[in-house]
């Protein structure tokens, strides 16, 4: 057990972790989103669309990675059921059943858009009561922010595409 590691925290530590485990089902579910996003999308620049898609993809393991870390440094148990996800999540899955461009990157936007809404919440909760956490949450929520801005423009570029085409 981590108790040292728990003793620094000045909140409920099994809260904590619960919420954390919450993010993880979030991060799981939005690294399969992009993933499989990246595989299945179609239409005008789809190749910059798969290559955005796959690199945050890889970004979201590593905020699974760190959330694990985090977990398990406070004593706690990462969620070990792929099914407990669906039960957990913050911000649900969007399955890109139409693989149309447009659909993909508007479903990943609101998808960063909650990210950055679960994370917002988390630093304000952490950053008196568990300066290790709050400076794991800054990490993630940097990427988020950078996540959301980069699907905006690749929107806006597609958007002023198929205007010009008109």
């Amino acid at each position: 057990m981590a108790e040292i590691g728990r003793s620094i925290v000045k909140m409920n530590v099994d809260e904590l972790i619960n919420l954390l485990n919450k993010a993880l089902s979030d991060e799981w579910l939005a690294y399969y989103q992009y993933w499989i996003g990246a595989k299945v999308v179609k239409g005008p620049m789809k190749d910059a669309v798969i290559s955005e898609l796959d690199l945050h993809a890889t970004e979201e393991l590593t905020h699974a990675q760190l959330l694990v870390t985090r977990i398990i440094q406070l004593g706690g148990t990462p969620v070990l059921n792929p099914e407990n996800w669906f039960k957990l999540t913050n911000c649900g899955y969007d399955a890109p059943e139409d693989p149309y461009v447009e659909e993909v990157l508007n479903q990943n936007i609101k998808g960063e858009q909650c990210a950055i809404r679960t994370y917002s919440k988390l630093m304000d909760l952490t950053k008196e009561a568990d300066p290790v956490t709050h400076d794991i949450i800054l990490q993630i929520i940097t990427d988020e922010v950078e996540h959301e801005e980069d699907l905006v423009a690749l929107k806006e570029d597609l958007d002023l595409m198929l205007l010009r085409r008109k």
